[in-house]
């Protein structure tokens, strides 16, 4: 009954929350301002975050209700909290990066005792074998928890870009969790994509209201700490990476922003207008066909992670790296697409500055 009633109640609640989270954005102040890094043209309040936890509380309170909460829930619940909550102050007041980074790891090891963590993973190269990782899940389980958590963040630079994106694999971690039996992961899954299937209609393209870092950050690490629960401590072929898989497009991004900054020699927090959705908008995309194409590439990613659950580990091997090839040749396509669009624009704007200085 619980399956059912918790993602309902969620959804529920963040669609009454969200006119709730709009005001209290514009009486704290939590506006986002129009800039020339950014996209959107008119001030728009960022608190959306605030419907996204009051919608996972409930369908969490719910659950326990109608059906009782295993205790790595808790965990959840904990670590959602100090995360939404440090999303919140930088929303309203600003953090620095830093400052940042170490709530995050705070919250990384507040789940950990509580249930969430990454105890083996499955040998890459011996079929049924698993790697026990002893004091190193630590490390490694925080590492997992605050990349994913800064990656969706990154990736929230379009109206529904996250929220979608997220939705995507809140929906594809459920299903894999269902195919290798894992009942304890299915149903934060479920209602986290709930939750953000019902925020949708009011963060698409003309959003009426942003996530703010304290519904990017939350999102992702609710994604995070799901994938340790279900499909990240399965003893299946390929859950090395099956995690990694189902959140490609944030992950994929953020380290080629990574990358791309370092050789830039630029500071890796610096944010800039080179992310996949910025490159999709600068070869002549509009904004939702951008934003749609991405669905459409997480989508299939998230179906890709789905077919590895049925391969053992050598085909999986073997499809990994034909998806990682397709991914790499699509992102290489994209930046030459973009850089010829940008060439042709800057020549047509310097034919025409010519042209008028001709003519005067």
């Amino acid at each position: 009954m619980h399956f059912l009633l918790a993602p309902v109640v969620a959804a529920a609640v963040t669609l009454f929350a969200v006119p709730l989270a709009v005001r209290l954005a514009y009486r704290t102040g939590a506006i986002d301002e129009p800039e020339a890094r950014k996209i959107h043209t008119q001030p728009m309040p960022r608190l959306g975050g605030v419907a996204v936890y009051l919608g996972f509380l409930a369908g969490l309170a719910a659950a326990a209700v109608s059906g009782g909460v295993p205790p790595k829930y808790l965990g959840l619940l904990v670590g959602g909290t100090l995360v939404f909550a440090l999303g919140v102050l930088d929303d309203i007041r600003g953090l620095s990066p830093r400052v940042k980074l170490c709530g995050q790891i705070l919250a990384a090891l507040a789940v950990i005792p509580l249930g969430i963590n990454i105890l083996f993973i499955t040998h890459p190269l011996r079929e049924g074998h698993l790697l026990y990782l002893g004091f190193w899940g630590i490390p490694v389980t925080v590492f997992w928890v605050v990349a994913v958590t800064n990656a969706v963040n990154l990736i929230d630079g379009l109206d529904g870009l996250a929220a979608g994106v997220g939705s995507i694999g809140a929906v594809t971690l459920a299903t894999v969790a269902a195919l290798v039996g894992d009942r304890v992961a299915i149903l934060p899954a479920l209602i986290l994509g709930a939750v953000l299937v019902a925020f949708l209609p009011y963060n698409f393209h003309p959003a009426r209201i942003f996530l703010g870092d304290c519904g990017a950050m939350l999102i992702g690490f609710l994604l995070a700490c799901g994938a340790v629960i279900g499909v990240a401590k399965t003893a299946t072929a390929a859950t090395l990476i099956t995690p990694a898989i189902i959140l490609g497009i944030p992950l994929f991004d953020t380290l080629f922003a990574i990358l791309r900054r370092y050789k830039n020699g630029q500071r890796i927090f610096r944010a800039d207008r080179e992310h996949l959705h910025h490159r999709l908008l600068a070869i002549g995309f509009s904004h939702r066909r951008a934003v749609l194409t991405v669905y459409g590439t997480s989508a299939v990613l998230g179906l890709s992670a789905v077919v590895l659950t049925r391969l053992t580990t050598a085909q999986a091997m073997l499809f990994l790296f034909v998806v990682a090839t397709l991914f790499m040749v699509l992102a290489n396509k994209i930046g030459i697409i973009g850089h010829r669009w940008r060439a042709r624009r800057f020549m047509a704007v310097k034919e025409k500055v010519e042209g008028r200085g001709v003519s005067s």
